[in-house]
């Protein structure tokens, strides 16, 4: 990958209160750690309150300290590029999907390889999501099928066709039986995990929908969007208790919109959201009134696969070209990064 500090430069932009645009300067200086990985990292997770699970074209797993950088574990079985990690967060187990048509699951403190195999999908599976009390699992795949596994005896519970349902992400509701699915059909769906069945899919928009998340309440639903030269892009904001309708759209983005986010709400904190693209930028919005509070233009990370909350202020992201980035939100107003890993 080369010498990072060659690569990233960093600035940020934020909005005053009369709606104009207002450059930083350059960041403090940001710690290099050796990278994690050898290729693109294509997707990441927060594990527990340091530690980060990431997948990437090199077809490792790999579990590190996001703070220093130190990798505690590295698991190799897969054939392909992993596509997608995720696990039930203080778990000790982690799950990882790739283009090799497999899911495994990994336990951090073993030794060996996967504890778990979840074979059954025709095609690369692309949707990954551990229930909130780590026992069942639910894959989607580019194959239209999305399947729901008992996570002990790696059985499949239940798999599901609709046509032309090429899963890009899958996301658990907390508290909830129901799982939000976004797919190239360009509709967000939601399933209801017991029957897995579509229970609800909300009005379709004109891109792909290409990841999801859900608010730590329940009560909202996120997705991403693709597109170019500004046209789609956006991440849009659904009401999931309710009208079931599209709240708000934040737009800023130049290209595809790859990840999507919710930070954790807090008594003294703005509601915010966090969107990473394809146009190297990380984007930190007020969820309430889709202003863009914050913008941190990673130059040289091409495009910024993957995003994960760590606390009510950390960002993971991950990139094709310099491997993890680790920012943080400061004053409700600034972005600036910490370390590239």
């Amino acid at each position: 990958m080369g010498k990072l500090q060659s690569k990233i430069s960093f600035h940020s932009t934020k909005y005053r209160a009369d709606g104009s645009m207002e450059k930083t300067g350059p960041g403090r200086g940001v710690q290099q750690h050796n990278p994690v990985h050898t290729d693109a990292v294509t997707s990441v997770a927060a594990l527990k309150a340091d530690l980060c699970v990431s997948g990437g074209k090199d077809k490792s797993v790999v579990v590190c300290n996001w703070r220093s950088g130190a990798v505690l574990r590295r698991f190799v079985g897969h054939e392909h590029e992993v596509t997608k990690v995720t696990c039930a967060l203080d778990s000790n187990r982690i799950f990882s999907a790739s283009r090799d048509k497999t899911v495994m699951m990994w336990e951090l403190h073993r030794t060996s390889g996967p504890s778990q195999h979840f074979p059954g999908h025709d095609l690369v599976v692309t949707g990954l999501a551990a229930s909130p009390d780590a026992t069942q699992l639910c894959t989607g795949s580019r194959d239209n099928t999305v399947c729901k596994w008992d996570i002990e005896t790696g059985g499949c519970l239940g798999r599901a066709a609709v046509s032309r349902n090429l899963v890009t992400h899958l996301c658990w509701v907390p508290g909830e039986p129901y799982i939000i699915q976004t797919s190239e059909d360009k509709t967000v769906k939601m399933w209801d995990s017991r029957e897995l069945r579509v229970a609800h899919t909300f009005p379709g928009k004109q891109h792909i929908q290409t990841c999801c998340d859900v608010s730590q309440d329940g009560r909202y639903v996120l997705s991403s969007s693709s597109g170019f030269a500004g046209e789609g892009c956006e991440a849009t904001l659904w009401d999931l208790r309710q009208t079931r309708s599209r709240v708000r759209e934040y737009k800023g983005h130049f290209q595809t919109t790859a990840s999507c986010v919710f930070f954790p709400r807090g008594p003294a904190l703005t509601p915010s959201i966090a969107t990473s693209s394809y146009d190297s930028k990380v984007k930190v919005w007020d969820q309430d009134t889709a202003a863009c509070l914050a913008t941190a233009c990673l130059e040289g990370a091409g495009p910024l696969a993957s995003l994960a909350v760590c606390d009510s202020s950390t960002l993971l992201c991950a990139t094709f070209n310099s491997g993890i980035h680790s920012l943080r939100m400061r004053n409700g107003a600034d972005l600036e990064e910490l370390a590239v890993f």
